[in-house]
């Protein structure tokens, strides 16, 4: 799974989600992509997941972008855990995902193969997503 090879700092804050994004918001790499509209987290987990199925659907023809990375450290505390004493350990890596961010791209194959295969990745996302086509 996708995680950071290293960081400055161990432990990140929670932060907010407000706003549009705007860089990465068209396609750039192949010809069709999988849009946010709506903001959230995406972890490591669901970004493989999505990728798993995309990769399944188009039987190894054309390619497939990631242009998301799971770069933010969620914590948690383990269950049973009195409150205090500090921060718990790193539980998993997310991705900070808001609207208009382009998720994947697919290049190399025909239209209605790539929005299968967008079907099937937004099944295993969090957020709501919407197919667009490079202009």
């Amino acid at each position: 799974m996708l995680q950071p090879k290293r960081q400055k700092f161990r432990k990140q804050f929670r932060g907010k989600m407000g706003g549009v994004s705007i860089r990465g918001s068209a396609v750039a790499f192949g010809e069709f992509g999988l849009k946010a509209v709506a903001s959230g987290w995406v972890t490591a987990r669901q970004i493989e997941a999505s990728r798993k199925a995309i990769s399944h659907e188009i039987q190894r023809g054309g390619k497939v972008w990631i242009r998301i990375f799971p770069d933010k450290p969620v914590t948690k505390k383990a269950l049973g855990t009195r409150m205090g004493s500090g921060k718990g350990d790193i539980h998993e890596y997310v991705a900070v995902v808001n609207p208009g961010r382009i998720m994947f791209e697919l290049a190399g194959v025909d239209q209605a193969l790539a929005q299968r295969a967008f079907r099937l990745a937004s099944s295993k996302l969090p957020i709501k997503t919407i197919f667009v086509v490079k202009h």
